[in-house]
């Protein structure tokens, strides 16, 4: 393809010979700054324009950010009362800015220490779909996993999970001390009860690993059949060598946020503390907001490392991929990655990396020795070594860094993973097509959640409770037995 025709937007046919679809990608968080969601959402609705699609994405706030310059690809936005914005999270809104009842519903979970954004942008994602019924071929969830998307939105429904959330509440949950603080963690993880119901009633879901797959059986019960797998990667143009980009004696980089259990940076810093030990100019960049309290917090100053470790927040593409180049070592040291976006993109950069073997990482990050050195999560000694070993050998950095760089452009780019989401669409508009009428009534939301929905005004009209989709005579009887 020429770059005037990638850069002409929706065609007669799209690039695998079929009709150009019109797609609506839903996400109830977009920031492409912080977490997964915003970067799958960008560079996905990228290439899929690329390959002659139209995608409108509609998406609540951090609103996402999209590449410029893409005809094919537009923002619509759907507000949320952003609860949890800077610099006042949690905050009460003013009684001029509710609208409806789900802003009340949003309001009292956030009141009673859940987590509401799920639920509430899957109802307002039902009532615009389903007051735009026609305009999509196929309506692309981004692992929201609320009611409001059971039943008929207007075209069939395909979902992206990137990993169950409950593996998040699992570490969390053993990383909390005392009652209160599990309580705490408990209720805030409510939501994933909800999103265990819907993803058992999910006819197509897309995941990014092999892992993340026996994961959504494992923990949400979705049958293995309806879940396909379609790694995603880097923008392997952006994330690219520089020979002329100097690097920085001793410089480590990750990209964590830094109090979550889940991403193991508590582990990575008394690792750091260690190869000081045989490498003074060691020292830590760390992409992700300062802890000022925590375990973190505690780390740094226990090991006397303030001036060892830094954390820089709300860089561009541009000032990251320059920050990874500048780095001799990459590291990894999650407990559990669903995928590890930030282990393709050093990989991309011919950055060599150190990583554990947490969940999908080494799907990613390929063989010890080979594309990486990988180290059993959550053993601090383990990823000194591996580092202390990196930093003094500057052939090894050479000859990982070049392998893993070809192991990401082999494997691991949007345009494949843009490639591998059309085939499901086109699968999931097909078995549509076919599908035998008849629907099967929503009846297994329990007693909490059907009086929360049905109490509200609008409940009814806006259809959640008689959402449906069709199910097997296994499933119907299942659901029977549910609720008796």
């Amino acid at each position: 393809m020429t770059a005037e025709a990638s850069q002409a937007g929706p065609r007669d046919a799209a690039a695998d010979g079929g009709r150009p679809l019109r797609i609506a990608l839903l996400t109830y968080k977009g920031n492409p700054f912080c977490g997964g969601q915003g970067v799958y959402v960008r560079h996905l609705s990228r290439e899929l324009s690329l390959l002659g699609h139209r995608v409108e994405v509609i998406g609540s706030q951090p609103y996402p950010v999209l590449d410029e310059g893409h005809e094919g690809v537009s923002l619509t936005e759907l507000p949320s009362l952003d609860l949890y914005r800077q610099p006042d999270p949690f905050r009460t809104p003013a009684r001029e800015e509710y609208r409806d009842w789900i802003d009340a519903l949003e309001v009292g979970t956030m009141w009673t220490g859940g987590f509401p954004e799920p639920l509430t942008f899957s109802l307002r994602a039902r009532r615009h779909l389903r007051a735009r019924s026609g305009a999509f071929d196929v309506v692309h969830d981004n692992q929201t996993l609320g009611y409001g998307l059971l039943g008929d939105v207007g075209a069939p429904l395909v979902t992206t999970i990137h990993h169950p959330i409950t593996v998040d509440r699992r570490l969390e949950l053993d990383a909390a001390e005392g009652w209160q603080r599990r309580w705490s963690v408990r209720r805030w993880y409510a939501f994933t009860r909800m999103q265990k119901r819907v993803a058992r009633r999910l006819p197509s879901v897309l995941t990014v690993s092999g892992t993340s797959r026996q994961e959504i059986v494992d923990h949400l019960g979705v049958r293995p059949d309806r879940i396909h797998v379609v790694h995603i990667g880097a923008d392997t143009d952006l994330f690219s060598p520089d020979p002329a980009a100097p690097q920085v004696p001793g410089r480590i980089v990750t990209t964590s946020s830094a109090d979550v259990p889940l991403k193991g940076l508590v582990f990575l810093v008394e690792a750091l503390a260690k190869v000081r030990a045989e490498h003074p100019a060691a020292h830590l960049v760390v992409v992700g907001k300062r802890p000022t309290e925590g375990p973190v917090a505690q780390a740094v100053e226990r090991f006397g490392l303030e001036g060892a470790v830094e954390f820089v927040k709300g860089i561009s593409d541009a000032e990251l991929v320059d920050l990874v180049r500048s780095a001799e070592v990459a590291c990894v040291p999650s407990l559990y990655e669903g995928f590890s976006l930030p282990a393709a993109e050093a990989m991309a950069t011919g950055t060599p990396l150190v990583a554990t073997t947490g969940g999908a990482i080494p799907e990613v990050a390929g063989r010890d020795g080979e594309t990486c050195l990988a180290v059993p999560p959550g053993e601090p000694g383990a990823l000194a070594a591996a580092l202390t070993r990196l930093l003094g050998d500057p052939a090894l950095r050479e000859r990982l860094g070049r392998a893993g760089r070809e192991r990401v452009l082999g494997h691991f780019t949007w345009a494949r993973a843009a490639e591998g989401t059309v085939a499901r669409y086109r699968e999931a508009i097909a078995d549509r097509a076919l599908r035998r009428p008849g629907l099967a009534p929503v009846t297994a939301l329990p007693y909490g959640d059907r009086t929360a929905l049905a109490a509200a005004p609008g409940g009814d009209r806006d259809g959640v409770r008689a959402a449906a989709i069709p199910m097997t005579d296994a499933e119907s009887n299942r659901e029977s037995r549910a609720t008796c």
